[in-house]
């Protein structure tokens, strides 16, 4: 959890990858077309082999974070993992982060906005209290996507990969394997995967689950935004957001309807 420099250097020490600029243009139909019947490995190769060192990964340590992790440290190792860390995660969440970078040998860059949540709470008071929708996409921003834009940037990073899933939200269904966001190529090498499969590859390779799943959380995020599934719940991502939206933005490209977007009504 050092320097950028310091991360770049562990990198190239633990891996033989060539460095490879983003390419100037990308046939985006047809490499999805060439990669969809590819498993998530191969997906992972295809972008080491492309990217070299642009290529990062991105972590919550949610729920179902230890498969990707897993299957991209298998790939790439040393690959550099940005890990927005809020400020407001579990304890649950810090002590699996932790268990899990012991454990797969992560090349961790924790992204952190620069005003810290006393800060915060002192000039700004706790948005989430209020559930209105504008004041938690500005809480959002400032503790999501400031912070791994900017890890993004300081990491050279030309394409990212993120552990997405198409059965998690209607915005995620209708992604493809490869895409471009912001200016990078965005992969997704378990996006067709289901949570039986998630659950078999946990299995298969005796990883940690993170210990809310054992308390009924199917999703986890801040410790004010997550919640363990009811039988109210018609869906998992019901449980976050107290229900007001889906998706925080980190997975959504910034556009002027960017705001809109973050309504699950919109998703």
């Amino acid at each position: 959890m050092g320097s950028v420099s310091a991360l770049r250097d562990a990198r190239a020490a633990a891996s033989p990858r060539r460095a490879a600029s983003q390419p100037a243009w990308l046939n985006l139909p047809e490499i999805n077309r060439r990669l969809a019947a590819e498993e998530p490995t191969g997906v992972v190769r295809w972008a080491a082999e492309t990217f070299g060192d642009g290529l990062v990964l991105s972590t919550s340590f949610g729920i179902q974070s230890a498969v990707m992790l897993h299957l991209a440290t298998r790939v790439v190792p040393g690959i550099p993992v940005i890990w927005v860390d809020t400020g407001y995660l579990h304890p649950e969440t810090y002590r699996y982060a932790e268990e899990l970078t012991r454990r797969l040998r992560l090349n961790l860059h924790v992204a952190q906005s620069p005003v810290s949540p006393a800060r915060m709470e002192a000039l700004q008071g706790r948005p989430w209290e209020s559930r209105d929708p504008a004041a938690l996409d500005r809480y959002e921003r400032q503790r999501k996507l400031e912070p791994m834009r900017a890890a993004l940037r300081e990491l050279g990073a030309t394409a990212w990969l993120a552990g997405l899933r198409a059965e998690q939200t209607r915005h995620r269904a209708a992604l493809n394997r490869v895409s471009r966001q912001d200016g990078r190529v965005k992969i997704h090498p378990i996006l067709r995967w289901t949570s039986r499969d998630v659950h078999r590859h946990l299995r298969e390779h005796e990883l940690p689950e993170h210990p809310l799943f054992a308390k009924g959380y199917a999703t986890v995020g801040d410790w004010h935004a997550s919640r363990p599934v009811t039988e109210a719940d018609a869906h998992e991502r019901d449980t976050r957001f107290h229900g007001l939206k889906q998706e925080c933005g980190l997975h959504i490209p910034e556009t002027p309807g960017t705001d809109e977007s973050l309504d699950s009504s919109g998703l």
